[in-house]
């Protein structure tokens, strides 16, 4: 496991795209307490993400996720390594788009989007929806992600 206590470190680039990705996500589990990532021969591997997207077992309160700042970002343990928020942010929000998140929907087989929706249909029209919400918020978390790195350095 990623251990920064045993001299375990991120560049840059990966730490700011780890960053970034997961307030997108609104993973709440890649912290001190359990990283979610391995260190194997200096490269890191990012597991078990299944914090992530955590809306879908509440739609009810998802409206008001979709605009959050992610307070929680300020958990995350590659925060500071990640030198570069603003730079991963353009370039995460310049790959992803309602398109690409469509086309990645559609790759999920039916049986795994089940929700509180009536057809798989309608489920991934509520991802996409909440997602490219999200997506449109990018400047409110990375700018939440660059002011906790700021508190913390």
């Amino acid at each position: 496991m990623f251990d920064p206590a045993a001299g375990d470190r991120a560049d840059s680039h990966t730490a700011s795209l780890a960053v970034w990705f997961d307030a997108f996500v609104l993973n709440v589990d890649r912290t001190a307490r359990n990283a979610n990532l391995l260190n194997w021969h200096s490269k890191l591997y990012f597991i078990d993400h299944g914090a992530a997207l955590y809306f879908h077992h509440n739609w009810p309160d998802a409206d008001r996720l979709a605009d959050s700042p992610f307070a929680d970002i300020r958990h995350h343990i590659l925060l500071p390594w990640a030198a570069d928020l603003e730079e991963a942010a353009a370039k995460a929000t310049g790959q992803l788009n309602p398109n690409v998140l469509t086309e990645m929907l559609a790759q999920v087989p039916d049986e795994w989007i089940q929700s509180t929706h009536q057809t798989p249909a309608e489920a991934r029209d509520a991802y996409i929806d909440l997602l490219t919400r999200r997506l449109d918020a990018s400047p409110i978390f990375t700018q939440e992600a660059v002011r906790a790195r700021a508190h913390l350095i």
